[in-house]
């Protein structure tokens, strides 16, 4: 009797994954179908994987997004959001601005956000600069996987924010898609008991 209970327990917790899990790849998938360019103040490009000192190939395509959105007009302000990772020289941020600078972007339109160490820091610490700068809306440019969540944190920050996509040709996207669905779930149960990040 006590097998059978267990077994039953199981299966309902099973359940249970499959279907958060089911919903959080659809969120994934709607918010990356629905990114788009659209006019803004401001683009916060958020940070990835450091090289040394220079930026990953991963977030080279994040960077080249920015680049282009700055160049057609979307925006005429960007922001580079990331901290220095363990063991790293360079913070994320500086990174990128060096990154764009030698894109051509004026470096006096390039802000930096360097004390970021998650998500949630990174649109935290860039909606602050955005109220120092007097900006009002945002493009966010990251890969496709990590847009329902950026903008799920920015809806909770009360930010306007629109989600630009990267699109990619050096990530394994199904194991970034595994990863996010765990980055997604701390996320929330990390904000269920007032402690977000």
């Amino acid at each position: 009797m006590r097998g059978q209970r267990s077994r039953k327990f199981i299966a309902f917790v099973l359940l249970i994954v499959i279907v958060w899990s089911g919903f959080i790849l659809h969120r994934i998938n709607e918010v990356e179908r629905q990114a788009m360019p659209h006019k803004a103040d401001v683009a916060i490009v958020l940070g990835a994987a450091v090289w040394g000192d220079v930026p990953s190939p991963g977030l080279s395509e994040r960077l080249d997004v920015a680049v282009t959105m700055y160049q057609e007009h979307y925006v005429s302000k960007l922001i580079v959001s990331g901290g220095l990772g363990t063991g790293k020289q360079v913070s994320e941020a500086v990174a990128m601005q060096r990154y764009l600078i030698q894109k051509g972007i004026p470096e006096q339109d390039i802000l930096l956000e360097d004390q970021s160490r998650s998500t949630f820091e990174n649109l935290v610490n860039s909606k602050q600069l955005m109220l120092e700068n007097g900006f009002t809306t945002a493009l966010v440019i990251s890969h496709g996987y990590h847009l329902a969540r950026a903008v799920d944190i920015a809806s909770t920050l009360h930010m306007t924010v629109f989600p630009v996509a990267a699109e990619t040709h050096v990530l394994f996207v199904p194991y970034h898609k595994a990863r996010e669905i765990l980055a997604y779930t701390k996320w929330k149960v990390m904000s269920l008991i007032g402690e977000p990040e």
